[in-house]
Order: C-alpha cells, then sequence, then structure tokens
C-alpha cells in the first residue's frame, strides 16, 4: 500500500481527524511565504520582515509596517487550491472534525471549512486601536499608508499575531482540545519551525500521525506516516 493509499485508509476510518498546516498550504493559491528569499527585501526594505512585523515596529513606524503589510502580506484576490478544498470536503463528509492554521489568509474558511483555529489571526478582521470599531481587509488595503478609523482617527491594526505578541489564549486551548481528542492528525505545509505554534502538535495522542511537506521537518521521526511534495497535488489524489 502506497503512503496515499495509507492515509485515504485512515481519512475513511477517521471520525475525529484534525488538519493542521502553514503556509505551504497556501502558496499554491498564490499567497507567497513572506519568509522565503525572493531577493526584494535588501532592494525594497530597509529592516528583515521580522522586525517590520513586530509590535514594537507597528507602533513605532505604522507606515513602514503596512508598506511592508500591503506588499507582502495582503493577498485579497487569492482563491482556495486543491488542498482547501479537499479539507472543507472532509470536515463536511464527518472525517475532520476542526483545522488549525498558522495562515492568516482566510482560505479555508472561503473553500467551505467551518471549525478554524487561526492560531496567528487573520487578515480579515481589523480594528481600530482607540475606539476598538472593526474594519474588512478591503479597507486597510484601500487606505492611503496606514489606515486610520473613520470615527475617531485611530490607528487600525490587523488582528494579526505579530512578533513580541501572545497568541490568543482561547484559540490555542480550543485547537489543543481538538488535537489531543484528534485520531488522525494530518500536518501539512508547514516547517514545524515556528513556536509556539509547531509545539502543539506534541498535545496528539495518537499513532496516526501524518507529515506533509516538500522539505524535511523536526518532526519526521515522530511521524507514523511521511508524503514529500506539493500539499494540494497529494491530497487531490485522495478519494473517499
Amino acid at each position: 500500500m502506497t503512503e496515499l493509499e495509507t492515509l485515504g485508509k485512515w481519512l475513511s476510518e477517521s471520525r475525529r481527524g484534525v488538519f493542521f498546516g502553514g503556509a505551504g498550504v497556501s502558496t499554491e493559491s498564490g499567497v507567497p511565504d513572506f519568509r522565503s528569499v525572493d531577493g526584494l527585501y535588501n532592494q525594497s526594505y530597509d529592516y528583515p520582515p521580522e522586525t517590520i512585523i513586530s509590535h514594537s515596529f507597528f507602533v513605532r513606524d505604522p507606515e513602514e509596517f503596512y508598506r511592508f503589510y500591503k506588499e507582502k502580506m495582503l493577498w485579497l484576490d487569492a482563491k482556495p487550491n486543491t488542498a482547501h478544498k479537499r479539507l472543507a470536503e472532509w470536515e463536511a463528509a464527518g472525517k475532520l472534525e476542526a483545522v488549525v492554521t498558522q495562515n492568516i489568509d482566510g482560505l479555508h474558511q472561503a473553500a467551505g471549512s467551518r471549525r478554524v483555529y487561526e492560531l496567528h489571526g487573520s487578515v480579515h478582521r481589523n480594528y481600530c486601536t482607540k475606539c476598538r470599531k472593526a474594519f474588512d481587509a478591503a479597507y486597510v488595503r484601500n487606505s492611503e499608508g496606514s489606515p486610520r478609523c473613520d470615527a475617531c482617527g485611530g490607528l487600525v491594526k490587523p488582528d494579526v499575531v505579530l512578533y513580541e505578541e501572545p497568541l490568543d489564549g482561547e484559540t490555542v486551548e480550543r485547537a489543543v482540545e481538538a488535537i489531543a481528542a484528534a485520531d488522525l492528525l494530518i500536518v501539512g505545509g508547514t516547517s514545524l519551525a515556528v513556536y509556539p505554534a509547531a509545539g502543539l502538535i506534541n498535545y496528539y495522542r495518537g499513532d496516526r500521525l501524518a507529515l506533509i511537506n516538500k522539505t524535511p521537518t523536526p518532526y519526521d521521526s515522530r511521524a507514523d506516516l511521511i508524503l514529500t511534495g506539493k500539499i494540494g497535488a497529494l491530497l487531490g489524489q485522495i478519494e473517499l
């Protein structure tokens, strides 16, 4: 039995499966991983990405923060790919209990997934730092420079977890509960190098841990199944 066939069998037998995913899930939708080396950072920005999307930098220089954010992290025209769609289908079929994602693009919900735990927040939720008025992503994208609240003039901040900021406690708690109760954990499109998010898979207690990635991860030795390649291409071959 091939790795794909094994994963298909596990899925067919699953009742409480959980998918844990990272940036690689959305790259096939044209959303780049901002950490990837593309040569543009040194040409266009005076600071590394990790500095620009930190809480202290956002407070200190919101104009430069938003220049990077709009160019590199706000991909509102992206569409769900095969991976997003397959996961939504499996949830509807009663095989997947939840999706836990490190992504902020909202593509899992756009594909139809209903129970999605967004560890790092979402570009689709934004709020005024003074009066807390909510704004959608289009408001941020269409603003000149750093977006300001149309009610009080306060600076609008995306509901995205920046460096130096903690993860949302309730979201983490629900994700941990889902992973701990899972009878199948599929981890895909992530190098499992970003903490504390990557550490959540340590709560999985089962013996059906499948890792799908284009390159090795620190957790490969603990996996019960490893598939190498593009996650959309691989999941698209699995028929329940």
